[in-house]
């Protein structure tokens, strides 16, 4: 099978690691329980039919195996998988060029889908719905309409921000699937299969504290253990155990409940500086020097997740739970 990828960027050496990491199929892919079975009974039933898989829609926050799976549909069904993401696709030709490319079967993941444009989410209705194109060429009185038809295909879209797409696109996804954040387990099965797929020994208790670290998150888990690799081969024998692991993250700055140094920054701001909230996104985002749509998409849903961060009509609050983390007091309110 092969598989083409839209994006002309260049892949480095960590790409193509993270490459290697990524599970092929359905049974070698860890969590998301309930996402896998009923993929796995789409998959199996479209085949049975010979058709293809109904348009797919995954959605959560970043990092959580969404890309991954969309390379697992592709290949469970035994066909092409073509990628690009939503900012890439700017105008209907660019659309039409992806779309024009697909072979009967073919599966085209679009990252970031929330992102498309609306003249180009036009554009892409009837292709999903009945496989075929209105391309209007030309301006003015001489503008005409051609038609395109397409094979049948899948579209596989992925976004962190599911409120942000349109009712009649959303509408168009037969299979609709969210995907949770990871266990502690789940989490330390995954680390110690990379560390497996990376030749590198690794004892239990440092995949248990690297997976406890990870904010529920492969990616993240996947990251942290690279890192440690390198600390183990340059200060240690290049195995990794729980003390090349603790003083790895240490360095690394990750603190026992995942959280790095925005995340402290980002807390200990709207403590000092607005008395524990509430504060807009805008003006936490203007007083760290992140973007605020970053905030909103990989550092707010952990802090809400783990009962961190309140979001309010008003803003952004932070909780009593946050003064026990730093070991402050509690302000009277």
């Amino acid at each position: 099978m092969e598989e083409r990828i839209v994006s002309g960027e260049p892949q480095g050496h960590e790409d193509l690691e993270e490459r290697s990491l990524r599970p092929q199929t359905l049974s070698q892919y860890i969590g998301q329980k309930a996402v896998k079975e009923n993929l796995t009974v789409f998959i199996e039933a479209a085949k049975m039919r010979e058709e293809c898989l109904d348009h797919v829609l995954l959605y959560g926050p970043p990092g959580l195996g969404k890309t991954t799976l969309s390379m697992i549909i592709a290949n469970e069904m035994g066909v092409n998988l073509r990628t690009t993401s939503g900012p890439a696709i700017e105008r209907p030709g660019d659309l039409a060029a992806v779309l024009s490319g697909l072979e009967p079967g073919d599966v085209l993941f679009i990252d970031e889908i929330h992102r498309l444009n609306r003249s180009v989410e036009e554009v892409l209705y009837p292709a999903m719905e009945d496989y075929f194109l209105d391309i209007v060429i030309g301006k003015g009185p001489s503008a005409r309409s051609v038609r395109l038809d397409l094979p049948p295909f899948t579209l596989v879209g992925a976004t962190t921000r599911a409120g942000m797409l349109s009712a009649p696109l959303r509408d168009r996804f037969g299979v609709v699937s969210r995907l949770e954040y990871y266990t502690h387990d789940e989490l330390q099965e995954i680390v110690e299969r990379t560390a497996d797929v990376l030749d590198v020994q690794m004892d239990k208790q440092a995949a248990v504290e690297v997976s406890s670290r990870s904010r529920g998150t492969p990616r993240i888990a996947n990251r942290i253990l690279r890192r440690i690799r390198d600390f183990a081969q340059v200060r240690g024998d290049g195995t990794i155990d729980l003390s090349i692991t603790k003083e790895a993250l240490e360095l690394l700055q990750v603190d026992p409940l995942g959280l790095d140094q925005i995340d402290h920054t980002l807390l200990m701001n709207i403590i000092q500086k607005f008395r524990g909230g509430p504060v807009g996104l805008d003006t936490i985002a203007a007083t760290i020097g992140e973007e605020a749509h970053t905030i909103e998409d990989v550092y707010e849903p952990y802090l809400m997740q783990i009962g961190f961060l309140q979001r309010t009509p008003r803003g952004r609050m932070v909780t009593d739970l946050v003064y026990d983390h730093f070991e402050m007091e509690v302000p009277k309110r």
